[in-house]
């Protein structure tokens, strides 16, 4: 007697069922620095021009995210930050500006600056159709200078891709 066996049905790939890569949008990253050292200001203001920009090119490059040109809404958070000190503090003001940009998601980011030594890398992840908070992360980081900063963010994405590789819908 012959046993038939039923056919294996093929798996899918992980590329099969894995979400689509959404659009994202990161804003600038803001600096909380009750210190105001006039001897760091300067300084900082490159770090977080430059924290922005490797964000931006990390997340695109082990594509997590489509990530789109934030350029056409700077007008839109220049007026936004003429009403609100923080934009990361708003959230209708980055629906405001994932609205303008057409896209799924913003990343709200910000820098708190405890003291020289000890400062913390944050960010947060608006859904701009339901309004709603879907990934917020927070990296501590010690030394204010340009090889922590730039350590800091490269951690943030490596483990935001690791666990992308285990759970498909993480920081959607």
């Amino acid at each position: 007697m012959a046993i038939a066996w039923p056919a294996l049905a093929q798996q899918p790939t992980p590329a099969q069922t894995a979400p689509t890569t959404r659009s994202l949008a990161v804003l600038e990253f803001e600096l909380l620095d009750d210190h105001n050292n006039p001897a760091t200001k300067a300084a900082q203001v490159v770090r977080l021009r430059n924290a922005t920009a490797q964000l931006q090119r990390e997340l695109a490059e082990r594509n997590l995210y489509r990530v789109v040109d934030p350029a056409p809404s700077f007008a839109l958070q220049d007026k936004l930050r003429s009403q609100q000190e923080y934009l990361y503090r708003c959230d209708d003001c980055a629906v405001q500006v994932g609205q303008l940009l057409g896209v799924d998601l913003v990343m709200a980011t910000w820098v708190q600056k405890v003291s020289e030594l000890i400062l913390n890398l944050n960010v947060q992840i608006l859904n701009v159709d339901t309004q709603t908070v879907v990934f917020s992360k927070s990296v501590d980081l010690r030394g204010n200078d340009d090889v922590s900063w730039t350590r800091a963010v490269r951690f943030l994405v490596r483990d935001m891709a690791e666990k992308r590789e285990r759970n498909p819908n993480y920081g959607h």
